[in-house]
């Protein structure tokens, strides 16, 4: 297969992946409807002696994975669960919380392209500016025999579903596969997405799809290519997609999700035909782009275009990526996070090549720095929480050398030895390690220590 390696990887970072700033303004936005929501039932309840309350709100969807792409009609969307416990709002129905969300929002919101409005499986604003938020609405429910939680979701009626369970399930295929999957399910919404006119399968449907089918190839071309066209030839044979947490469950909820899926099969069959060319023994590079850009339909690789403009173009739009994935995570989206009185207090023993130690809080105090190639152990210092519990981790490294050797980390984590996270100082940078302590499946406290690093 013609090697373009270099090249899809630059489309990839500078036209696929949203830069990490427009995902900071997404989320901005999700803060902000969440506190338009909060501030509008509390309203709602002064005026009807009611005492509606959220207990927790948790990030979804395609910027919950790290999944959401670039789209030149700025249209994307933000998916919130909004949960309630259930001893606050009763047996109320689903429908009848869902209007008193609608309510709520109409009180704080404007600048609408159409109103906020109850569906059957959320509640959805539009914006003018084109992006819209769906509020999935949901219950909890305390067990009395360990304080977890049991979740309902307000669809037609309530019914059982945990808001985290697909960000989980996500994370777990995301340590199996690595960022690949990430790569592969992004190329395909970007190719999904590449004509305006086509109707095709929603972000979930595409990213069951490809992890399913992901192929394991260290080029990303090769691994996009040999992925889609396994994806073809699974749905040539099988058009039924199941919910990844409920297997009884079919994504295919209409007659339209069908429609939309057996688009995605005509359509692969009939691009990848296209790309045939790339294992031509005399291909040259301009027909491998050729066929790229009939596949995807975007600029980026049509040779036609000026390869001054083009570059400048891909410099000013695409210098802030250096090529990083962008692999944090957020344990709100992982485990209910609930205010506690419990404690935990973290410290790490910092080890130079010297062999001299000392400890990263008393180094902090005084503004000292670490150096490059001690080795680093981070430990719970102090806590007061009763055993059983698990310990998880989270290391988060920042600056541009943390972006050049895409290494920015963030994800949650176990260590291999249980109270005790074993790092070394690689590379320069004002990072930061967190640690919680899940018990129950809640978060029930956290600490943070700051790492800088020079």
């Amino acid at each position: 297969m013609y090697n373009l390696e270099k090249d899809m990887k630059k489309f990839y970072y500078n036209e696929v992946v949203l830069p990490k700033s427009e995902i900071n303004n997404l989320r901005e936005k999700k803060k902000i409807n969440i506190d338009r929501l909060k501030d509008g039932l509390k309203e709602y309840n002064e005026e009807n002696g009611t005492d509606y309350k959220i207990a927790e709100t948790i990030e979804q969807g395609s910027v919950a994975m790290s999944t959401v792409i670039q789209n030149d009609k700025n249209d994307y969307d933000i998916d919130i669960a909004i949960v309630f416990d259930s001893s606050n709002i009763g047996d109320m129905g689903s429908i009848a919380i869902k209007n008193i969300i609608v309510n709520a929002l109409k009180r704080k919101c404007t600048n609408f392209k159409s109103e906020p409005e109850a569906k059957t499986n959320c509640v959805r604003i539009e914006y003018v500016d084109n992006y819209h938020i769906d509020f999935a609405i949901y219950r909890r429910t305390k067990n009395v025999y360990d304080n977890s939680y049991t979740y309902e979701h307000a669809g037609s009626e309530w019914r059982a579903r945990d808001p985290r369970a697909i960000n989980n399930w996500f994370k777990e295929e995301i340590s199996t596969n690595d960022e690949k999957l990430r790569q592969a399910i992004r190329l395909c919404k970007t190719f999904c997405k590449s004509r305006h006119t086509w109707k095709m399968p929603g972000g979930l449907i595409q990213t069951v799809l490809c992890d399913e089918k992901i192929q394991n190839y260290s080029r990303i071309d090769e691994m996009f290519y040999y992925t889609i066209c396994a994806i073809r030839d699974r749905l040539r044979y099988n058009k039924e997609v199941y919910n990844p947490t409920d297997s009884s469950q079919s994504l295919l909820l209409v007659q339209e999700d069908v429609d939309k899926l057996n688009n995605l099969y005509n359509r692969l069959n009939s691009y990848i035909s296209q790309l045939d060319i790339l294992f031509s023994s005399g291909c040259t590079e301009k027909q491998a782009k050729e066929a790229w850009c009939n596949f995807f339909n975007h600029d980026f690789w049509n040779t036609n275009i000026n390869e001054s403009m083009r570059s400048i173009s891909e410099y000013s739009y695409g210098k802030d990526l250096n090529e990083y994935d962008d692999t944090e995570e957020y344990i709100g989206n992982i485990y209910p996070v609930q205010p506690t009185t419990c404690i935990v207090k973290i410290d790490c023993k910092v080890v130079d090549k010297d062999e001299k130690s000392m400890y990263l809080s008393e180094m902090n105090k005084n503004r000292q720095k670490v150096s490059i190639g001690c080795t680093l152990d981070f430990f719970i210092k102090n806590t007061n929480i009763q055993k059983p519990y698990k310990i998880l981790w989270k290391v988060k490294n920042n600056g541009i050398l943390a972006k050049k050797n895409n290494c920015i980390r963030g994800q949650i984590f176990k260590a291999k030895d249980e109270n005790i996270n074993h790092e070394t100082s690689n590379f320069a940078g004002d990072h930061y390690v967190e640690c919680y302590v899940i018990k129950n499946e809640i978060c029930i406290a956290k600490d943070h220590i700051d790492v800088p690093i020079i």
